[in-house]
């Protein structure tokens, strides 16, 4: 016989992933994880699992499991070090880590330790001395310094921290050490740590409030008690900003509708998610905080299935509450089944026979409304449902809103004014929508709610006030920040990001939306990145960024459509129309826009449809097909009138005008810009004098349209928007005027008369005189806002800042011209 040789193995091992080949928000979470320390992440992507990678699994958060091969470098150097330098190196590392105490100096006095030994660490460059203490080179020789102590020396320096923290607001770091000191479980010392987690939370320490929770649970003799613990925790984690670790102790816990509805919600499934929450709130379900913003983690138990049954409900209604299957029935982590009945959804649940029967008769019962049976304590249930809102508000299926505003009225449980004024909205009570939405808009206080200031800010963009939206947003950012809820800090961004849109800041919100699109990819919240990358697609649009648009739009889309966003999908297909629009392809705009208005919830969003109707009606008169767009204008315009919104009317006024014929649209025109004067769109108000100037060209009313497409000129310049610019320079050039405003002639430098279109040296003439703007205006029968636009104008082409050189400028010489 022949021998076979077979072929020799390939010993040559598989190429090793890299940083560079991970998605942009999984990159950003490893970053994030190793404390921004490029050899950690270097050492960390190739240990990743494919769905780590795929940003499906969390990533792990123990430091061995980090970068193994760098703590142990460093545990090496810290080995080699004197016995009494790694002793203080322990004592002020236990002092930092996992949470910051600021106890060192205290320990080190009251034992009268002589810190002259850290010398050694000092000339090995591992820490230095300070007037605050220790200071590490970096976080993982840190790390290193508490590892490398044996388990009875961190237990002693941790007792030793404990005693020396005794002062005022102290209380949860000296149960912390405590909690770390003790040798093994002590229902005494996890009934501490639980109540010492309750004063963090209070005082905005989110991170100390997690550790403070999860050492309870490695206390408690309790496996319910660890398990509510350990759930508590995962709250803290996720509203701190360490998703990660939220998830791998929420995989620890029995199953959540709170855990499970949180986390679809920010980086899931929406739909699952406001099946989880609605779900939560019929159980009783007390996970979220009395304050809306995470970092309220009540110690009440949950009711036991069954218990608490809704007056009037069928028997077998109440108990394991099944909930509605999600996109091609994926289970969400913590989902529970029930076998027979078939799945209903949560409000069925709630509901008695009639308000079943008024829900099939199409009404809505209010919200809030007196119910049967006992009161409940609804703070908690009050903050689920603004979740669940929020749930129906990303996927852009209102019609549930009308589902968890049933429940909230069977509940007699208080619901958040959006919810309402959404149903209202949904259903076409525009002015009932209108004074639900007023009541939440005015709940934008400073210092307040972090979840009540984004419904704050979602209700003010609803109206149409988008300075009150950008209040509430900003507030809602800062109280966050407070209390240490870096989670809510980019949703409310999010939101944010619409209101520097509609005022003509893309340059401002593309930075502010940029930074908070890190912010969400680090907190590990990928549906609000996808929100995000929406948004910077439409900020790409109006800048003439062309390739960002497509970019990031395609990148929106492909994930909002993958998990039943209609928000972002909707915002991002709307970014696509506006660039064609802007670059003049009007037929692609309308079929987008169209498209837009067929898509149904996951895919498309009313409220998008809604706010974009003015650009589709543009795009539809520019393609001669205007029988959809009468239709979706006289929808806009009854919205606006309810509303009472000056610069929804004022777009309506625009539409109004693109709809008439010939010299029937001049006066909508007048009208529109008059009301374009009295609110914030300044944006839109140059697109406004575009098309009205390009209305006078054709009309052949020359010098009234030269002077309004210089003007529209101008505001796409300051805005940054170049190719809407190019739009207004030819309207300029089939006008047969110049391009760009006449500069003077050399040698003439000093005259500022040619510099200025018609209207504007009239108004800077009579400002030179003294007039205010409210005279201006009552002379030239314009709005105090039209004179002030014209005025900075006339600044910005005078190259001055003040009345008092614009008097200097036009002096006898150009007064008598």
């Amino acid at each position: 016989m022949t021998p076979v040789n077979p072929p020799p193995l390939d010993r040559t091992s598989p190429p090793r992933r890299t940083t560079s080949e991970l998605s942009e928000g999984v990159r950003v979470r490893v970053l994030h994880a190793v404390y921004g320390d490029p050899r950690a992440a270097a050492e960390l992507v190739p240990l990743l699992t494919d769905r780590q990678s795929a940003g499906l699994d969390p990533l792990p958060t123990e430091p061995s499991a980090l970068a193994p091969d760098l703590l142990r470098s460093h545990r090496a150097e810290i080995r080699a070090l004197p016995d009494d330098t790694r002793l203080l190196l322990l004592l002020a590392a236990a002092d930092q880590y996992p949470v910051a105490t600021h106890a060192f100096l205290r320990a080190v006095a009251a034992v009268r330790l002589d810190t002259r030994p850290l010398e050694a660490a000092e000339a090995a460059g591992i820490a230095q001395t300070g007037a605050g203490g220790v200071v590490f080179r970096d976080a993982w020789t840190r790390i290193a310094a508490y590892e490398t102590g044996s388990p009875a020396d961190r237990r002693d320096v941790h007792r030793l921290l404990a005693r020396v923290l005794h002062g005022a607001g102290e209380t949860p770091r000296r149960s912390w050490h405590r909690g770390a000191g003790a040798l093994g479980p002590s229902a005494r010392l996890a009934a501490e740590l639980r109540a010492a987690a309750e004063q963090a939370r209070a005082a905005g320490q989110l991170t100390l409030t997690r550790a403070l929770l999860e050492r309870a649970a490695t206390l408690s003799p309790t496996p319910s008690e660890q398990s509510r613990l350990r759930a508590r925790a995962a709250t803290a984690a996720w509203h701190s900003g360490d998703a990660d670790r939220a998830r791998r102790l929420a995989a620890t816990t029995r199953p959540d509708d709170v855990l499970t509805g949180l986390f679809a919600l920010r980086a899931g499934n929406a739909t699952e998610a406001f099946d989880a929450l609605l779900t939560a709130v019929v159980e009783g379900g007390g996970g979220e905080d009395d304050q809306g913003s995470g970092n309220g983690l009540p110690d009440a138990p949950k009711k036991p299935r069954g218990a608490g049954q809704v007056e009037g409900a069928r028997g077998g209604d109440v108990g394991g509450v099944p909930r509605r299957g999600g996109c091609g029935g994926a289970h969400a982590p913590g989902r529970r089944e029930q076998g027979g009945g078939g799945v209903r959804r949560p409000a069925e649940v709630a509901d008695g026979p009639g308000v079943r029967a008024d829900r099939r008769a199409g009404s809505t019962p209010h919200v809030g409304r007196a119910v049967r049976g006992p009161a409940r304590d609804s703070a908690p249930a009050s903050h689920l449902l603004a979740r669940a809102t929020e749930a129906a508000i990303y996927t852009g299926d209102l019609r549930r809103c009308r589902e968890a505003a049933v429940v909230a009225g069977r509940l007699g449980i208080e619901a958040p004014g959006t919810l309402g004024g959404l149903v209202a909205a949904f259903e076409g009570r525009y002015e009932d929508a209108r004074g639900l939405l007023e009541a939440a808009a005015g709940r934008c206080g400073p210092g307040g709610d972090p979840t009540l200031l984004v419904h704050a800010g979602i209700a003010a963009l609803m109206l149409g006030d988008h300075t009150r939206a950008a209040t509430a947003t900003v507030r809602a950012a800062a109280s966050a920040r407070a209390r240490g809820a870096a989670a809510t800090v980019a949703q409310a961004l999010e939101f944010r990001a619409y209101a520097d849109f509609w005022t003509g800041r893309p340059q401002v919100g593309a930075a502010t939306a940029t930074d908070a699109l890190r912010q969400a990819h680090a907190t590990g919240q990928d549906n609000g990145a996808c929100h995000l990358q929406a948004a910077l697609a439409m900020f790409a649009a109006v800048t003439g960024d062309a390739a960002t648009c497509r970019e990031r739009a395609a990148t929106a889309r492909s994930y909002a459509l993958a998990r039943g966003l209609g928000l972002p999908a909707a915002l991002a297909q709307w970014a696509l129309a506006f660039l064609d629009l802007a670059d003049g392809r009007f037929a692609g705009a309308a079929a987008r826009l169209r498209a837009l208005a067929g898509f149904g919830p996951g895919h498309g969003h009313r409220a998008i449809r809604h706010l974009a109707t003015p650009h589709y009606v543009e795009a539809a008169v520019r393609t001669g097909d205007t029988r959809v767009a009468r239709a979706a204008h006289a929808d806009y315009h009854r919205w606006a009138n309810a509303v009472r919104s000056t610069d929804d009317l004022a777009l309506s006024a625009r539409c109004s005008a693109l709809l008439a014929p010939g010299d029937e649209g001049v006066e909508h025109y007048r009208t529109a810009l008059d009301l374009h004067a009295q609110g914030d769109r300044d944006f839109e108000r140059a697109r406004t004098e575009l098309l009205f100037g390009s209305a006078l060209r054709r009309l052949r009313r020359r010098t009234e349209a030269r002077d309004r497409l210089y003007s529209a000129l101008e505001a796409f310049e300051y805005f940054g928007a170049p190719h809407c610019a190019t739009q207004a320079r030819a309207e300029l050039r089939a006008l047969g005027a110049p391009a760009a405003p006449a500069t003077p002639a050399r040698g003439r430098t000093d005259d500022p008369v040619t510099r200025l279109t018609a209207q504007q040296l009239l108004i800077a003439r009579m400002a030179a005189d003294g007039a205010t703007n409210r005279e201006i205006a009552a002379r030239l029968a314009l709005s105090p806002r039209t004179i002030d636009h014209h005025l900075r104008g006339v600044f910005s082409r005078l190259g001055i800042r003040s009345r008092i050189d614009l008097v200097r400028l036009l002096g006898d010489g150009g007064r008598a011209q």
